[in-house]
């Protein structure tokens, strides 16, 4: 029987698994062009395998405890194990029928992905001397036996598992490639002006098969894809006498042999094999086997190639300048007039990146401080730290180590750093600093003038392109104060400190959140306004739900505009009816994170790193800011108000996780992220 705390709210995962359901509906959204569709469909299957590899793996560790006294927000992790699966085989089928819609529609634009069947001579030839120079040398086929132990199945890698039998007698024998993650997965054939064709190079690799294991007196050979994977926790080693760095990188060593989580097929595989293949991997009730199509690892698909007309691909939106910021003037003379709020991907990232460039090459500047969770593969951030400390700054580095599947690209942006005479910290085990921060001193006159960036996203120029957040650049000291203050922490000084502006977790950010919603509650009862609006990407902290709830039988209007994972259950008679719930995706991934409390019309508005999670509020360094630019409040208040309009990418977040489109009557069709785009636009021109 459920537990009152499991009918309270929403479970992690099951809201979780709605999350990827808006995904797969933004695949199968005709007013999406083709190819963005199939790479919606790529960025389902990625997340799919995350969720595995993290949350379900997480779940499997919980029946193995076979504690019987489990949480009472989670539930009976058996149940939900099956839920998880339910969910999953449906999704599954979703996405092949999607999937083959959506290739039927490319042919009809004159874009084919054919198979190996499928070619006539001249690709047949081409396909070959492809095969031979590119692919062959990278193949390494295992023969399976039952003598010998069965050879490890990489995470994140597929595989074929071939039958090979000799006709003349029957006998067969099972074989297993890894297909070569180094090679691009899509390679154009050659092609006409009206047709242009692909090859997945799964189908390359069948082509040749029979040439490959010919030699061998194999005449008949049939190969079908599987993949596994794995539990992606990593387990920090307790042994004292090793650095966090050293211990870092055994855990993502020992990752890599992480116990398996998931099975998938292809559906067309010989019983047979499967069940060979389910002895050896010794896979049972919770391993969840899934039968799939022909293709997996579909997260390739993300790059899927457009081959055809231009408008098979969303129209390009170039970012807009920031009217205040003119090229080859001082970012640092504009933020001593006014605090400055930069709207990624509408506004470019590279005034961020001319902020940082302006602060190594200032002669002015003296200290630069820096918080890093994910940076781009050839990162200009790095690039403006190294130069900085070139040029004389003290420049220091708080690297996260922790980043989840990060973890190896910031060891080596760590050690790159510290090989440039760079300071890098990389703050404490278990507690993940999560903060977009930079503190700059810079000397005027006789004095020190401090400067600093708070953000909701990292310090990344490739994600800027597709992700929405905000910074906030600015000098007020208040501000700058604590964010040193916050370096300080970071860097190991445990002083204990009163923050008066800045909502720092775990230190003082639920209690301050709390704070303002039981005000809003007292407002409420007095009959002053009161309103709650929240833009997040997930809200799950069941002590900041309850409260929710609580501030929503005061008559409390809440605004909840989540992206990913929320438990409230809006809308229901007696405990959440002044609860709306919505949730925008589009082309752009919604990753600002806005708080707005009424305070009786003198609203208090914050941005920043932290989602209202149990991990967020707790276990995580977050910086939330708030903004006390009343041009910049506007602003923010424009951005919700924009996204709350929204009734053609919005969903209704319900108790049923329904996903139902937003359907407010209206003949006026809002699409916010394109009425950002504008407004930004506009903005952009006005000076």
């Amino acid at each position: 029987m459920a537990s009152n705390k499991e009918n309270e709210f929403i479970n992690r995962e099951i809201s979780w698994l709605g999350f990827n359901e808006r995904v797969l509906q933004e695949a199968g959204d005709e007013r999406n062009p083709l190819v963005e569709r199939i790479r919606f469909l790529g960025i389902f299957s990625n997340n799919r395998d995350e969720f595995f590899r993290v949350r379900v793996a997480t779940v499997k560790r919980r029946i193995q405890l076979e504690n019987q006294n489990y949480d009472p927000v989670e539930g009976d992790p058996n149940k939900l194990m099956d839920r998880i699966q339910r969910i999953t085989i449906k999704q599954q089928k979703s996405f092949y029928r999607i999937y083959l819609q959506i290739i039927k529609q490319l042919e009809q634009e004159g874009v084919f992905l054919i198979n190996e069947k499928e070619l006539n001579p001249d690709q047949g030839s081409f396909v070959k001397e492809f095969f031979s120079e590119n692919v062959y040398p990278n193949l390494v086929p295992i023969l399976l036996s039952n003598s010998r132990d069965f050879p490890y199945l990489k995470d994140k890698s597929i595989y074929l598992a071939i039958k090979m039998t000799r006709i003349a007698t029957g006998k067969y024998k099972y074989a297993l490639i890894e297909i070569p993650s180094s090679l691009p997965r899509f390679v154009q054939l050659p092609s006409d002006e009206k047709k242009k064709y692909l090859m997945i190079l799964d189908d390359i690799i069948r082509y040749n098969l029979e040439d490959m294991f010919g030699a061998y007196g194999y005449t008949n050979v049939e190969a079908h894809t599987i993949k596994l994977t794995r539990d992606a926790e990593i387990d920090l080693d307790a042994d004292v006498s090793k650095s966090f760095l050293q211990s870092m990188q055994k855990g993502i060593t020992d990752r890599k042999k992480g116990q398996p989580v998931r099975f998938i097929y292809d559906e067309r595989i010989s019983p047979e094999l499967l069940e060979y293949l389910r002895k050896k991997l010794k896979a049972g009730k919770n391993d969840n086997l899934i039968a799939g199509g022909r293709y997996h690892n579909f997260k390739d698909f993300i790059g899927f190639p457009n081959i055809g007309p231009r408008s098979l691909e969303f129209r390009k939106q170039p970012s807009s300048r920031h009217p205040e910021l003119k090229p080859y003037k001082s970012i640092f003379e504009v933020i001593i007039k006014k605090d400055v709020l930069l709207h990624y991907p509408y506004q470019t990232f590279n005034h961020l990146i001319d902020f940082l460039r302006e602060a190594a090459i200032d002669p002015k500047v003296k200290v630069i401080k820096i918080s890093l969770y994910r940076v781009a593969k050839n990162s200009k951030v790095i690039n403006a730290l190294i130069n900085a400390a070139k040029n004389g700054k003290d420049v220091s580095v708080m690297v996260e180590l922790q980043a989840r599947f990060d973890e190896e690209a910031n060891i080596k942006w760590a050690n790159e750093l510290s090989n440039e005479g760079i300071k890098v910290s990389f703050g404490y085990r278990g507690l993940k600093i999560h903060s977009k921060i930079c503190y700059i001193s810079r000397r005027e006159g006789n004095s020190f003038r401090e400067f600093a960036h708070v953000g909701t996203g990292n310090f990344n120029e490739s994600t800027a392109r597709i992700y929405t957040d905000l910074s906030l650049l600015t000098c007020n000291s208040d501000i700058t104060d604590e964010v040193r203050r916050v370096f300080n922490l970071m860097e190991g000084n445990f002083t204990p400190y009163h923050y008066k502006h800045l909502l720092v977790s775990p230190i003082n950010m639920r209690t301050r959140v709390t704070r303002m919603i039981n005000q809003e509650i007292r407002n409420a009862r007095d009959g002053k306004p009161a309103y709650i609006h929240l833009k997040l990407n997930s809200l799950i902290d069941p002590e900041i739900m309850n409260k929710l709830y609580q501030a929503s039988k005061s008559d409390v209007e809440i605004k909840l505009n989540i992206r990913g994972i929320c438990g409230v259950k809006s809308g229901l008679k007696n405990r959440s009816e002044n609860i709306e719930a919505k949730s925008i995706l589009g082309r752009y991934l919604e990753h600002v994170r806005i708080l707005i409390f009424c305070n009786n019309n003198k609203p208090k508005t914050f941005i920043g790193s932290a989602d209202l999670m149990e991990r967020n509020l707790d276990r995580r360094i977050e910086i939330t800011c708030p903004i006390y630019d009343t041009d910049l409040q506007s602003e923010i208040r424009d951005i919700f108000d924009i996204q709350w309009k929204d009734n053609v990418k919005a969903r209704v977040l319900d108790s049923q996780t329904l996903n139902k489109y937003v359907n407010d009557g209206k003949r006026t069709k809002t699409h916010s992220q394109n009425e950002l785009y504008k407004y930004y636009r506009e903005r952009s021109q006005s000076n």
